[in-house]
């Protein structure tokens, strides 16, 4: 155990970097896959918004981009992350990355998640007199809101898988302190104590994402 006590600075900053890594990735992924899922929905035929051209173009480049294995996703796209952020390497580089990545991800859950909605729970308030945008917001997200969390608490875990992935570029973070400290030095002791880390905040955040989603659905 006198090896944990010796990397305790090192570990402490380990799971700092992962939860930067992770919560802001789920951030900027969440908000994109919001949009682009949000426009997937609503220009589907007979939507509100219907539109075939745009809702094709959205879904070929969500249908190309997200099976994706993201060790490949995270080296074919350094050099944008480093023509927007100015870097390629680093946590600021893994969180463009993963973002990016997630936001394709996240849309087609956002998708799914909205096309659960009921359509006479729609046409009512179209009947009501509701435009399409107020539809959206008070209508469609809100009917949607549960499912929404699961779906985003989902997205949480593979999210901290792809921080690990991050570690390919300096990205930092529990993973790559692991291989750092415990694969390439031969203290296991250590690898598992970062997987030990992993597992409870996976736990409590999947914890809080089934607690909040069961309120809202008891509404």
């Amino acid at each position: 155990m006198d090896v944990l006590s010796d990397l305790g600075p090192q570990f402490l900053q380990a799971t700092v970097e992962t939860l930067w890594l992770v919560f802001a990735s789920l951030l900027f992924g969440g908000i994109g896959g919001l949009i682009v899922g949000l426009a997937l929905y609503v220009t589907r035929a007979g939507n509100l918004f219907a539109n075939r051209v745009v809702f094709g173009i959205l879904n070929v480049i969500v249908n190309i981009f997200r099976p994706i294995p993201f060790i490949i996703f995270l080296t074919a796209f350094q050099p944008l992350a480093r023509t927007v952020i100015g870097t390629g390497i680093g946590t600021e580089a893994a969180i463009f990355t993963i973002s990016l990545a997630s936001t394709f991800g996240i849309s087609r859950i956002v998708e799914q998640n909205l096309l659960t909605v009921s359509p006479g729970v729609i046409e009512a308030a179209r009947a009501a007199g509701a435009g399409p945008i107020r539809t959206i917001f008070t209508i469609v997200l809100p009917e949607a809101l549960g499912p929404l969390i699961l779906g985003y608490t989902f997205v949480f875990v593979a999210i901290v898988d792809m921080s690990a992935v991050a570690g390919v570029i300096n990205g930092g973070g529990l993973g790559a302190f692991a291989i750092q400290y415990g694969f390439r030095q031969f203290e296991p002791v250590v690898t598992w104590t970062a997987l030990a880390i992993v597992i409870v905040l996976v736990q409590l955040v999947q914890f809080l994402g089934n607690a909040l989603a069961r309120k809202i659905l008891r509404r």
